[in-house]
């Protein structure tokens, strides 16, 4: 990581969107930001703004490189779909560069603009400090290891979510707002997720649940803000550059505009919601075989959160996947069979012609209280809990992690910091992953008028739940 804190680039950077560059200014120098008026509010408005950024690109690359949705033009990564992770892929070194950005603007404010401005406040304070957590938990469920600083000593994930810790009960301690504290909960519930400590995550969890219907995101759109890339890709744009598994259509597309300009209707993408407390708490108690508890704990998270999530009736006719890398992609209603197994699903796979349909803003699912009923086994309900994360986290970023995928390090680090090992700078694909494009694959009979998927991954996830890569609580 080599970040230049020279206040002159940092602060073209927030102002222009462009890349990290020199640039001189004679009248904006360092000493007078930090010492002027409104530097704290006009750097704490730059950190949002990248943080906007960040989740922007985690979730454009995280989501091709999983089997959510696969590129179907020429434009973004080719390879992530084999997928093929190497450390000298240019999309490799953004990712990485756009969380170390949001880290380091973070501790730059911190340590420089907060001090500097007598009018800054505890709020500030907090977000900043929120901000920093959430760039560290991002570098920890995406890379091996990064390291948390310009050209310091490479961090191991666990480190990584520890030091995320200390940041977010320190935020909670300063925020004011009742729903402000909860989403530093659920933070720290996912960062117990992850660790794999199912006591403190049941606790944080539960203590974000005073609020069901919890819901923290990042936005898009304004005149001086960041686009939402990732729904020009999926619905705003001419081309249909991705497409989802066919499994997952009814939920596409999460981001849409109704306005006659994109820019003034840009869906925020979501970081923390309350649907995941449900999720990490049914997990837990699934693996301690608490079978009837989590049964009922995934039953609250339909009807307390998922059925009063945002519903909006949208006129998608124009869709027609038509990016160009599939031809057979199916356009009509038609069932849907989840490996060459399974009986087929109707409901899927939606006509978008036959009238609106429903676009899930928030979160949406194809799992109904008869399925969780039905699942008396263990490894049944741990796979209707991985089918809710994946349909639930659809387009938010999530979905390569819970696959056990982490990205290397990049070339451009490798290359200027002499802590990073080779180890470093080779991807984690677990071997249960398909490779050759098979993780997107499937077939169409149009006659029979019946997609199947090639893999069922979240079958094969539950096959291998002992592996180190995933399932946190039953390692």
């Amino acid at each position: 990581m080599k970040i230049h804190k020279n206040i002159l680039v940092i602060t073209a950077l927030l102002l222009s969107g462009c890349e990290l560059t020199e640039v001189t200014n004679p009248y904006v120098t360092e000493d007078r930001f930090l010492t002027g008026s409104q530097s704290a509010v006009t750097w704490v408005n730059g950190v949002r703004r990248q943080l906007s950024q960040t989740v922007g690109t985690v979730t454009e690359f995280t989501e091709l490189v999983s089997d959510n949705y696969f590129n179907n033009y020429t434009q973004s990564s080719k390879v992530f779909d084999v997928p093929q992770i190497n450390y000298f892929d240019i999309d490799v070194t953004r990712i990485q560069t756009a969380i170390h950005q949001l880290l380091e603007m973070s501790e730059f404010g911190l340590t420089d603009v907060l001090p500097g401005d007598p009018e800054s406040t505890q709020q500030q304070r907090a977000e900043l400090l929120r901000s920093k957590a959430y760039a560290l938990i991002l570098g920890a469920e995406l890379f091996v290891a990064l390291p948390a600083s310009p050209l310091g000593e490479v961090q191991q994930p666990e480190q990584l979510l520890l030091n995320a810790v200390g940041l977010l009960d320190e935020a909670a301690g300063l925020f004011a707002e009742p729903d402000d504290k909860l989403v530093c909960a659920l933070l720290t519930a996912r960062i117990y997720y992850r660790i794999g400590d199912a006591a403190q995550a049941i606790r944080f969890a539960q203590e974000a649940l005073a609020n069901p219907l919890l819901l923290s995101q990042v936005y898009y759109g304004t005149q001086t803000g960041p686009s939402n890339n990732f729904q020009s890709a999926i619905y705003s744009s001419t081309t249909n550059q991705f497409a989802p598994l066919p499994r997952l259509d009814f939920l596409d597309p999460k981001y849409f505009h109704t306005t006659g300009v994109v820019f003034d209707d840009e869906k925020p993408i979501s970081i923390a919601k309350a649907e995941e407390a449900f999720l990490i708490i049914a997990e837990a108690q699934a693996a301690a075989n608490e079978l009837p508890a989590a049964r009922e704990t995934l039953r609250r998270l339909l009807a307390e959160t998922v059925a009063k999530r945002p519903v909006v009736m949208l006129d998608d006719s124009r869709e027609t996947r038509n990016g160009g890398n599939r031809g057979d992609y199916p356009l009509t209603a038609v069932s849907v069979r989840f490996d060459a197994d399974s009986d087929p699903v109707a409901g899927l796979v939606l006509d978008r012609q036959a009238g609106l349909i429903p676009a899930y803003t928030v979160s949406g699912t194809s799992v109904s209280e008869a399925q969780l009923d039905a699942a008396v086994s263990q490894d049944g309900l741990l796979y209707l809990i991985y089918l809710l994360r994946q349909e639930i986290f659809i387009a938010e970023g999530r979905r390569m992690t819970d696959l056990g995928i982490r990205f290397p390090i990049s070339q451009r680090e490798e290359q200027n910091n002499g802590h990073v090992r080779p180890e470093h700078t080779k991807a984690v694909i677990p071997s249960f992953i398909p490779v050759n494009r098979e993780l997107d694959d499937f077939t169409y009979d149009e006659q029979q008028g019946t997609v199947t998927i090639r893999h069922d991954m979240n079958k094969i996830l539950v096959a291998h739940k002992s592996a180190p890569e995933i399932f946190p609580f039953n390692n």
